[in-house]
Parts: structure tokens; C-alpha cells; sequence
């Protein structure tokens, strides 16, 4: 099978505006959370989230634009400009037709979900805008991405809760390594941070009202946040035949289901998804040395991927550097794992491994090395990428350098 290889990236998000933004944040150890700003906000519980600050829509999208594009399509099209420029690739003749677009999704148009239910049932009017149904449909990012750019290829949407990037990218990975296709924009977006988005999370009790704070003792709870982040695989003779500068190579990739629980996580599922996906690498547990957690700062999810990482990894997991990136900059909830990625090319190229930040105190639960706090200097070869979801649905990603 052929190899798959990462030759852009881009990214808005509570973190920053491009990807330099977002990994300077990282290093930094710096939070993206904080009051957020929208209608009715103060009639909820939970006012603080991973809101994208200073985004101006009209600083980049005309009129006619906005009337067609939610703002998960707005942050995908921003994502997917930047990563696509890094890349230096143009899509024309065949290669048009050899390239797609695969991203994930939870919620799709959300915010305009939340206008159109104001309309009529607040305002009283008896009609909504005309594009309502193609502004918030869960493919219209995708659908965009391949008309601007002209990908003729397969193009479509996953939605997998809280692993629908993953899930995406996987996917990705598999019609370039299969020969389907040669290039592939993926990766994931999301813009839930609305009255009806948030109200409705507060009815699962599982959102905290103060800071995240992933596999610490006194964690209580997840905090929302927003945006998208965006790749470009390639496959890898393609990509160095025409001299492309390569981030890192996607080796492996597995997805599984529980088949337990709706909302409760099995450690047997994530811990055969793990064992899979460096499996899938051929890849020892022992070559790891850096796993971006899912970590979302819940007490269950939190012990049970703790429990995941020691089965899979065995002995080697007390040398394993784990951290969540989520206590920076929220849940993007299906757009999360695309961030996340972030922060393992960054481990990969740069050597510098994101911290998980607010971490107070040892939980005899998470015995692992969380990186916390504050960043770490470590040169690592492999890494891997969690996402465990709602529904039980599993996908785990291993990347190594190139």
C-alpha cells in the first residue's frame, strides 16, 4: 500500500487565527478559554467557553457570501485557505479529479439553526431565509472546500461526536493509501457556541463552570469550544516528486465501537482502537513517545483512557508523554481531533510537546505523565493521536517524522 504524508495545515480557533498563533499558544501553555459573547448568553449556567476572539466574518467574506455560509464554513473555508497555500498544490486535469475533501462534523449549522428558531418562534415570522437549508447542512464545508478548489474527487462529511475529525482524516488516509485518490483536504470543523448548542450540553451535567482541568484529581468537567483545523495528505511519491515540503507521514489508523454505552466509555474499546492503530503502523508501543489524549476533563473519561493507555502500552506507558490540549482550547466537539493534530506535527517537527494545563493535583487514577503545565522539550519519532466519542465510537491516529 502506498504512504501518506501531510504537506499543509491550517487552522482558526480559540488558540489563534492561522496555525503560528495557535502552536505560539501552545508552547506557551496559554488558555483560549474564557466569557463568551452571543445572544442570551447570560441565561445560561455555563458562560465560558473556547470562543474564537476578534473574528471579523466581513473582513473576509462578502455579503452574498455570509448569506450562504454558518460560521463552522466560514472557520473551514479560513482553515482550508491556509493549508492549501502551504501546500503550493493547484487542481487541474487529472489531479482535479484525484482529489476530495473529507471532514468531520458533529452539528453542523448550529448558529444559523439557533437564528431560524429565533425567527419563528421568537419573532413570530412565518419565514426563514431561502438558503437556510443549504447554510446548515453538515456537508456544506466539504461541499465548499471542493467548489472553491476545484476537487472532483470524493467529497463528503462524517459525523462521529467528539471523534468525527479522526474519524475524517482516517478515511482520508485510507482512499490515498488504497490508490483512490492522491491528495485529500481533511480534517474537521465545528461552531456549537450558541444559546441552543450550549443550553443543550448543560442538560448532559457534564460542563464545567470554571477552567478544564484533564486527569487532574479535582477535574469537573469538559468546556466547549470552537473552529476548525485542515490538512492536506498527499501521497508520499507525489508530494516528493514535486518537492513539497513534508510535515509528517500518517502511518496508522484504526476505528472501533464499544458497542456499550451511549454516552459511557468502554476501556476494552479504546484500548483495542490504540492497539489497532499501531498495529495498522507497524509500530512497537515502545517507538511511541508522545499521545495527544482525548482528555476532555470528565472524572469517567478521564480514568477510563488512563486505564486505556497503561493496557495498551504496558510497562512503556510510565515513559509516555500524554497531554490534553483541550484545557487550552476547548472542545471543539467534532472539530476537536483536527486541533489536535496540531499538536502532534508540532511534537514531530519541533520537538516541543503542548502541556496540559491546570493541572492541581495527582489523581491515583491517571498515573501517567501529563506534561503538566508547562511545555517540554523532547525529541519524539511517533506519536498518536485519541478520540473517544459519544455513542462509543473509537478512532485513533499514529503519525511519525519524516
Amino acid at each position: 500500500m502506498r504512504r501518506v504524508v501531510i504537506t499543509g495545515q491550517g487552522t482558526i480557533n480559540p488558540l489563534g487565527h492561522n496555525v503560528a498563533q495557535t502552536l505560539a499558544m501552545m508552547r506557551e501553555g496559554k488558555s483560549g478559554i474564557g466569557q463568551m459573547d452571543f445572544q442570551d448568553v447570560e441565561r445560561l449556567s455555563v458562560q465560558i467557553g473556547g470562543q474564537v476572539r476578534g473574528y471579523d466574518p466581513q473582513a473576509h467574506f462578502s455579503r452574498k457570501q455570509l448569506a450562504m455560509f454558518d460560521r463552522f464554513t466560514q472557520f473551514t473555508l479560513l482553515a482550508a485557505d491556509e493549508a492549501l497555500s502551504q501546500s503550493g498544490l493547484e487542481f487541474t486535469g487529472e489531479l482535479a479529479n484525484r482529489s476530495g475533501v473529507v471532514l468531520g462534523n458533529s452539528g453542523g449549522g448550529m448558529n444559523t439553526h439557533d437564528e431560524s428558531y429565533r425567527t419563528v418562534f421568537e419573532a413570530g415570522k412565518n419565514r426563514v431565509h431561502p438558503f437556510v437549508i443549504p447554510k446548515l447542512m453538515s456537508n456544506a464545508p466539504s461541499s465548499h472546500v471542493s467548489i472553491k478548489w476545484n476537487l472532483r474527487g470524493p467529497v463528503f462529511t462524517l459525523a462521529a461526536a467528539c471523534a468525527s475529525s479522526n474519524h475524517a482524516m482516517g478515511q482520508a488516509f485510507s482512499l490515498i493509501r488504497t490508490g483512490q485518490t492522491d491528495v485529500m483536504v481533511t480534517g474537521g470543523t465545528e461552531a456549537m457556541l450558541c444559546f441552543g448548542g450550549i443550553k443543550a450540553w448543560e442538560g448532559l451535567r457534564v460542563m464545567s463552570h470554571d477552567a478544564v482541568r484533564p486527569f487532574s484529581k479535582n477535574r469537573s468537567g469538559m468546556i466547549q469550544g470552537e473552529g476548525a483545523a485542515v490538512f492536506v495528505f498527499e501521497e508520499y511519491e507525489h508530494a516528493r516528486a514535486r518537492g513539497a515540503n513534508i510535515l509528517a507521514e500518517v502511518t496508522g489508523f484504526s476505528m472501533n465501537s464499544d458497542a456499550f454505552d451511549i454516552v459511557m466509555p468502554s476501556q476494552e474499546g479504546a484500548t483495542r482502537a490504540i492497539n489497532d492503530a499501531l498495529k495498522d503502523a507497524k509500530t512497537n508501543p515502545e517507538q511511541v513517545g508522545y499521545v495527544n489524549a482525548h482528555g476532555t476533563g470528565t472524572k469517567v473519561n478521564d480514568r477510563v483512557e488512563c486505564a486505556a493507555l497503561a493496557d495498551a502500552f504496558g510497562d512503556h506507558a510510565q515513559n509516555l508523554m500524554v497531554s490534553s490540549t483541550k484545557s487550552m482550547h476547548g472542545h471543539l466537539i467534532g472539530g476537536t481531533g483536527a486541533v489536535e493534530l496540531l499538536a502532534c506535527i508540532m511534537a514531530l517537527r519541533e520537538g516541543v510537546i503542548a502541556p496540559t494545563i491546570n493541572y492541581q493535583e495527582p489523581d491515583p487514577d491517571c498515573p501517567l505523565d501529563v506534561v503538566p503545565n508547562i511545555a517540554r522539550e523532547a525529541s519524539v519519532d511517533v506519536v498518536v493521536s485519541n478520540a473517544f466519542a459519544f455513542g462509543g465510537l473509537n478512532a485513533v491516529i499514529v503519525l511519525a517524522r519524516v
